[in-house]
């Protein structure tokens, strides 16, 4: 997964369900870089919504129209995927106020591992800076399609509808 010359940064989460707050960090870090890979996390510790090749779908189906985007999943550390990827950074989606503590340990342990790494943090823009999966999958089985529709984008939503029928 590696390309010389070429400036590659890694986005990396359980994207379980894909927000419109992950969206917004994707298009935004596609635009600085030439090419962004999105590492879908597998974690066998958590029961996710969604499986790991449903999520990489959903991811996919959202990010159509950024052209210099790939997705794949990975088990294991982030940081060692963002080095498999031949990248130098680790993009890291953040919430202002609930996330900064936890990410800047998982920061600095991560200088510990592969200090060629950097981190870039990204808030989601205004309106989706507190949008989280957490919050989607408390909300989805009480919310109508409208209300969803702030949070995730159109098709996430329908296989939300899709999983819970």
């Amino acid at each position: 997964m590696s390309d010389n010359g070429c400036r590659i940064a890694v986005y990396s989460g359980s994207f379980d369900p894909i927000t419109l707050g992950h969206l917004n960090v994707m298009e935004r870090v596609s635009r600085l870089y030439d090419r962004l890979i999105i590492g879908v996390g597998i974690n066998i510790a958590k029961r996710p919504m969604f499986e790991p090749q449903e999520r990489v779908e959903l991811v996919r189906d959202a990010t159509l129209h950024l052209k210099n985007v790939d997705i794949h999943t990975f088990s294991g550390l982030a940081v060692e995927f963002v080095k498999r990827c031949g990248s130098r950074v680790m993009v890291r989606g953040v919430r202002p106020i609930t996330d900064i503590p936890a990410e800047i340990t998982m920061m600095m342990a991560n200088r510990r591992l592969a200090p060629e790494v950097e981190t870039l943090f990204m808030i989601a823009d205004g309106e989706l800076a507190h949008v989280s999966s957490s919050l989607v999958r408390e909300i989805a089985p009480l919310a109508g399609d409208e209300q969803l529709s702030r949070f995730l984008p159109q098709h996430v939503g329908q296989a939300i509808r899709a999983k819970r029928a």
